[in-house]
């Protein structure tokens, strides 16, 4: 073999004015999951410019939701975010309940909650799990996913499905709690909460997990509130707004939780806060399988309330609502209204208009994924190139809610 060539002084003067790499980081890379690209111009290792660039998994929902009857539009929230799509369900069907003026019953209401809650678990913990894993973390990753199984397990005993679940009905859900549920949840979430805690014993303290996360990733709040961030990178960063305290709905006035705020507002931080929440969520399921009260489930409302069949089948007047459903949409006033909840991310809200007819005239979604990835690029100048992945990873970007 021939002995090395040793690089000349000149071939190592740092004064050398060479032009930055250009690297294209997505939409290929896993870390991207194919729904996002981000063009980096490199000096060496560091991100001198950072260009993030979306619209991989836009399908046009908005426009979509023009050309459905109001009820019809259900199944599409599904697709927004994905990993949590109960939330996505009831933000869609309590701003058409806000149009029509419609109170859903209290033990409705709890059923949302608990749904809800356990969407925002599951999506917590694959965020966490998957960002752990991007590190070297593959074991916590193992922990987190069977985590998630287990609740799933619940979502799946209360709506019928696991993922795209359309669980939530104007005016109510799709169905009561099966029988035994209390007893069956109660086993799940204590499973889930030991694999959470073991999670969390092997990542916080684990010294490359700390250097990885800690420090990187910093985005001030001024800056997170002028991009409009909200969700656990707002709470990361120091400032307390929460939906569910803040502006109350559903029964979370009858719930006691804790809102996990962060110091630093960096990746570690953006991490402790979901850990967090995932824990403060399994505290309110279990409060609300306690406190749930007997009742229906579903608004007696010839509006958006289909008939019985057993009515159909006898009745004249219960078989022109529900051919005026099938064939009108419903009967919807005219005007305009925004509701928006605390989904797993932040603000997710729908402005919706009404021309009186069946179908919205415009429907317009409030997504926290697309204000939350909006300072990425910035946050990135000036970091390390593997920065990178903890930094995209911590702000758990959805394509389907961001892209719409």
């Amino acid at each position: 073999m021939r002995p090395r060539a040793e690089a000349s002084p000149s071939q190592l003067d740092p004064g050398l004015d060479a032009p930055p790499m250009r690297l294209q980081f997505g939409p290929s890379h896993p870390a991207t999951h194919g729904t996002v690209r981000i063009v980096l111009d490199l000096d060496g290792e560091q991100i001198v410019d950072a260009d993030v660039q979306i619209g991989y998994l836009h399908r046009g929902f908005e426009k979509e939701c023009e050309t459905g009857y109001y009820y019809q539009n259900i199944p599409y929230t599904d697709r927004l975010n994905y990993s949590s799509a109960i939330l996505c369900n009831t933000a869609y069907c309590m701003t058409v309940e806000k149009l029509l003026g419609i109170t859903t019953p209290e033990r409705c209401d709890f059923i949302r909650v608990i749904g809800g809650e356990l969407s925002r678990m599951a999506d917590h913990m694959l965020c966490v799990g998957s960002s752990a894993m991007e590190l070297a973390a593959f074991t916590p990753f193992l922990y987190l996913l069977e985590a998630r199984e287990l609740v799933l397990d619940q979502i799946d005993a209360l709506c019928g499905a696991r993922i795209t679940t359309n669980a939530i009905r104007i005016g109510g859900v799709i169905s009561d709690l099966p029988a035994g549920f209390r007893e069956f949840a109660t086993a799940k979430l204590d499973r889930a909460a030991k694999l959470i805690d073991d999670a969390h014993k092997i990542l916080t303290d684990n010294i490359v997990f700390r250097r990885r996360m800690e420090g990187t990733g910093y985005i001030s709040p001024q800056d997170l509130i002028a991009h409009g961030v909200t969700g656990p990178m707002l709470r990361a960063g120091g400032v307390a707004l929460d939906l569910r305290r803040t502006q109350p709905y559903l029964v979370y006035p009858q719930l006691d939780f804790d809102i996990p705020i962060g110091e630093h507002s960096d990746n570690f931080d953006r991490y402790l806060v979901r850990l967090e929440e995932i824990r403060q969520s399994r505290r309110m399921v279990l409060q609300c399988l306690e406190k749930i009260p007997a009742g229906p489930v579903n608004v007696d409302d010839p509006r958006i309330r289909w008939p019985g069949k057993n009515h159909v089948f006898g009745r004249m007047e219960e078989l022109i609502d529900q051919f005026k459903l099938v064939t009108e949409g419903g009967l919807f006033p005219p005007g305009e209204v925004y509701f928006a909840l605390e989904a797993t991310n932040g603000e997710f809200g729908f402005y919706l208009v009404s021309d009186g007819t069946g179908k919205p005239y415009k429907c317009r979604l409030r997504s926290p994924s697309f204000s939350n990835l909006s300072p990425l690029g910035r946050a990135l100048i000036g970091r390390q190139l593997a920065d990178v992945v903890p930094s995209f990873g911590m702000t758990n970007m959805i394509g389907g809610e961001c892209d719409r």
